[in-house]
């Protein structure tokens, strides 16, 4: 059996931003560029970066909302089905319908199974999240944020999925209740075995989940490793960059290095070179060519020539 569910080679992800008369497209926007990544099997790979930066279309192109527009996104024979728990979780949820119908809908869309059979397993489900069986005839508003966002991972651990993409699964909960979420998606991994890619802002969370982290930027991955590789020790300048900002009790910001360019750049005409060299306060003599994964000594892939240690 393979250790590797799903496979991204050299993936590209585009969208019309202008068409011509003649209904031809003549701009486009470069949402993905040049993905190259592997999931494991049993592992949380965590996905971070900056907003704009092609998260979002790197979990729908996971789960099958979208295709490349070139390159290769390819699942192995041993990859069982996949499912998404969204960032919000009551827009994700449909208000007309009772919780137990909520949950199973994926079963009833791939089996077309009996209301009975429905009703056992959402109630199955519902204890495995902490959700009350007799709660499970009320409607998604009569739930707090924290009791919504548990419907939403039953929803998704129905079909039995071997992959869930988390997209920001957190962040529109209070401080205690994240907590409770987080526990809660470790103790099913455990239990079930589950693959999690989880794609958040913030960088305690994916820290707390992560086996691997992936650093993006523009559309690409700048820096891939293990988690304490890549939040411990970081050597892509947009990698340290971006946890310098992330504030720390008692302690002052680090300015010693700034961005040279607050505004990540247009992902319509993309950099020439390195993506990150007009921002880069490192930036020097060799950043105007293409950068390419380059392995470190430790194990991780950093996506700058000089591999900064």
């Amino acid at each position: 059996m393979s250790d590797i569910l799903l496979k991204l080679e050299s993936v590209h992800v585009n969208f019309p931003a202008r068409k011509n008369w003649l209904g031809r497209v003549t701009e486009q926007v470069h949402a993905l560029n040049g993905m190259d990544l592997q999931i494991r099997r049993g592992e949380t790979l965590g996905i971070v970066g900056e907003s704009g930066c092609g998260k979002s279309t790197l979990a729908q192109l996971l789960i099958g909302m979208l295709k490349p527009s070139a390159g290769a996104c390819q699942r192995t024979r041993d990859a069982g089905g996949m499912q998404m728990v969204f960032q919000d979780p009551l827009s994700s949820l449909d208000p007309r319908l009772p919780v137990w119908r909520i949950i199973t809908e994926p079963v009833w869309v791939q089996t077309r199974s009996s209301a009975r059979e429905r009703r056992r397993l959402a109630e199955t489900l519902a204890q495995q999240v902490g959700i009350r069986p007799e709660y499970l005839d009320r409607l998604p508003h009569a739930f707090s944020g924290g009791q919504r966002q548990r419907i939403a991972i039953a929803r998704a651990l129905s079909s039995s999925p071997d992959i869930i993409v988390l997209d920001e699964p957190t962040s529109a909960l209070d401080i205690s209740v994240q907590a409770q979420i987080l526990n809660l998606l470790v103790k099913l991994q455990q239990q079930r075995n589950l693959t999690y890619v989880l794609i958040s802002h913030n960088v305690s969370v994916v820290r707390h989940m992560s086996d691997r982290v992936a650093v993006m930027y523009l559309g690409q991955i700048v820096e891939l490793g293990q988690a304490s590789q890549v939040l411990g020790q970081p050597r892509h300048p947009y990698t340290r960059l971006l946890l310098d900002s992330v504030p720390k009790t008692g302690e002052p910001l680090d300015d010693s290095l700034a961005l040279r360019k607050t505004e990540l750049p247009g992902n319509r005409h993309l950099p020439v070179g390195c993506y990150f060299r007009d921002r880069c306060p490192l930036a020097a003599q060799g950043c105007e060519a293409p950068q390419a994964l380059q392995p470190a000594a430790d194990g991780r892939t950093v996506r700058c020539w000089r591999n900064l240690s």
